[in-house]
């Protein structure tokens, strides 16, 4: 059985790697979701630039002060600082100094969840990181060390680091934004695990998306190969299971008031409209519109756990847009396993991970949407043929009920493709002509577009040789995830 490894990743990799081996100071920030591989691909720069290199890694709680100092002070411990070279601090002065000074010594100095430093009580702390920060970059040449700041909340991220009044503004060398792993990383993972049946990509990515460490966590549980059910019972229904209290662990815990609300809201109801949405939750919790516009906001802009879309072509101030969750996993626990889950010890358990595999193929058909327009925009970056989109490719709706799943444009050869995703061959088949009606009112209503190469395609986990072919008689691309996937 193949071993796990370190997958994708590489121009940030090699992004890293650079920074290190130029021996001297740099103060870098690497942000991105929870469990995304923050922490991972500083172990594999590490590794890659051989022995030799000082680390010391502390991950700061979200507590006082005196939490964080108990938190150092076992990091010291963990990472065998000498005492006699660097004295432990007792206040945040002089864990300013030690940080300082063990960057002049060479030492990588990761400091994780850097974000709660923007929590009150910390202001003091930042002043003096300022102090040492810019002391340090007066004499880059000489410094072999350097600091690296790890974080998963964006806003808050910012504000230590991007606000103009924050003391460590602009004092970052270099930053990172860490995202999903993309689909080939992924393929190449259940290549060598599991296999690329085109049913197991879409549930996978359904639940995981591109967060490697729930692949691996399915690895080590030797499940990444197994039935859909055995996998949910394994990973999220056993007392051990590893991802039974992710999502209250790492990210609904961080929420307050009624942003689990609005969450749920979103997650059983995707799509909704911005109007649409405050009144349901104000029927459902009461309060005031501003009060949950306020909290939606936060979720959006703050959290980034809700993504609102436009339709394409769509000016920014046009009032359309839709609300969904944007981690797949989130959307997965809300709608389909936080209820059975938390029924664990009253109702059988087959019973409940059945009903849990169910809600997750009616999640399916979103995410095969989701999906769809990744590996177009991926197989257009890599030039692997198909469809070169020129633009981000993404869904169509208006007010006279025009619905189009994805829209792909290229501007530089005037071709334009109408997309179709259904959850099965037979419901694609089924919505041929209505895929042509509906670009046709798009059509009608989009001058700027006539005369140019109008294409329809229609895409499924899997299509057989019938299907294809009354597919093709209606003119229509027939493309499955193995077409999609194909070469990746």
């Amino acid at each position: 059985m193949a071993s796990w490894r370190f997958y994708g990743r590489k121009s940030f990799l090699e992004e890293l790697t650079q920074i290190l081996s130029r021996r001297r100071w740099f103060f870098l920030k690497i942000s991105g979701r929870r469990r995304i591989g923050k922490t991972t691909l500083i172990q594999e720069a590490i590794r890659t630039a051989g022995p030799g290199q000082l680390v010391f890694y502390v991950q700061f709680p979200d507590s006082e002060p005196a939490g964080l100092m108990s938190a150092v002070a076992d990091a010291f411990e963990t990472f065998q600082v000498p005492k006699d070279r660097f004295p432990r601090p007792q206040n945040l002065l002089q864990l300013a100094k030690s940080f300082a000074a063990m960057a002049g010594a060479g030492y990588m100095i990761v400091l994780d969840e850097f974000q709660y430093l923007n929590r009150k009580g910390y202001e003091e702390f930042c002043s003096l990181l300022q102090s040492e920060v810019d002391s340090l970059s007066a004499k880059a040449a000489s410094v072999q060390g350097g600091l690296i700041v790890l974080g998963s909340i964006h806003t808050e991220m910012a504000a230590l680091l991007e606000d103009r009044s924050a003391p460590l503004y602009g004092r970052v060398t270099d930053a990172i934004d860490l995202p999903h792993l993309d689909i080939s990383s992924i393929l190449e993972i259940l290549r060598e695990h599991a296999d690329s049946d085109p049913e197991r990509l879409l549930f996978l990515w359904n639940l995981f998306e591109g967060v490697p460490k729930f692949y691996r966590d399915c690895f080590e549980r030797g499940v990444l190969a197994s039935p859909r059910q055995d996998l949910l019972r394994k990973i999220f229904f056993e007392s051990s299971s590893p991802l039974r209290s992710e999502a209250e662990n790492w990210f609904l815990r961080e929420l307050r008031g009624r942003y689990d609300v609005v969450l749920k809201f979103v997650a059983r109801h995707p799509g909704s409209m911005h109007n649409d949405l405050v009144q349901a939750i104000l029927d459902i919790e009461g309060g005031s519109k501003k009060q949950i516009g306020g909290y939606l906001q936060g979720l959006v802009d703050r959290y980034r756990l809700i993504e609102k879309k436009l339709p394409i072509f769509a000016k920014v101030e046009a009032r359309k847009n839709r609300y969904y969750l944007a981690d797949n996993f989130l959307q997965a626990w809300l709608s389909a396993l936080a209820g059975p889950v938390s029924a664990i010890a009253f109702r059988p358990l087959d019973q409940l991970v059945l009903e849990a595999d169910q809600k997750l193929a009616e999640t399916e058909g979103r995410s095969l949407e989701k999906l769809t327009r990744q590996l177009y925009e991926e197989r257009s970056r890599l030039g692997m043929g198909g469809f070169t989109v020129t633009e981000t490719v993404q869904g169509y709706w208006d007010r006279s009920d025009t619905e189009i799943d994805l829209v792909a444009c290229n501007s530089t050869t005037q071709a334009i493709r109408f997309i179709s995703c259904k959850r099965s061959g037979s419901k694609l088949v089924a919505d041929a002509t209505n895929l042509q009606a509906h670009a046709q009112r798009f059509l009608s209503e989009k001058n700027e577009y006539r005369g140019w190469k109008i294409e329809y395609a229609g895409v499924t986990p899997k299509l057989d040789q019938s299907q294809r072919e009354v597919l093709a008689a209606h003119g229509i691309i027939a493309q499955d995830l193995i077409d999609l996937t194909r070469d990746l």
